[in-house]
């Protein structure tokens, strides 16, 4: 039997890469994680529904993970982007999650994460050639 690479935007490929590697990695877990996934989503709404901002993530095993932040640039500097992301975290704490990870780049939001308690814990330089690309972590453990 041989083998080749295909290049291909799969659905049905990438789920059962997805799966594989849930499969692989619950393996090495504690049983009482194993299943602990869910998708997050927190949305700003003006009077007529429309969206004009939210914060998307996932809680995965011990921790969540934030992928997305954004606001409207005419409501920024408003505490929105405060307000959820301390949402967020109530529902990782409420979770019992250990943590919170995120990563934003330079010309976006570090000073409003390092101020709301986040710490960077790795960095990629030449990101888009000017740019860097930070990595956070907010522990929520109380010790």
């Amino acid at each position: 039997m041989s083998f080749h690479i295909t290049k291909e935007l799969d659905r049905k490929a990438k789920q059962y890469i997805d799966d594989g590697l849930y499969k692989f990695n619950i393996k090495h877990f504690p049983e009482d994680l194993g299943g602990r996934y869910e998708d997050i989503g927190l949305f700003i709404k003006d009077d007529n529904g429309n969206v004009r901002g939210g914060i998307i993530g996932a809680i995965c095993w011990n921790w969540l993970e934030i992928y997305n932040l954004f606001l409207d640039e005419d409501i920024r500097k408003m505490g929105y982007g405060t307000k959820l992301l301390l949402e967020i975290e109530n529902i990782a704490m409420e979770k019992q999650c250990d943590f919170i990870k995120l990563d934003t780049l330079s010309f976006q939001a570090l000073s409003f994460y390092e101020k709301n308690g986040y710490q960077v814990f790795g960095s990629l330089d030449n990101v888009g050639r000017d740019h860097k690309h930070y990595y956070l972590k907010k522990d929520l453990r109380r010790n």
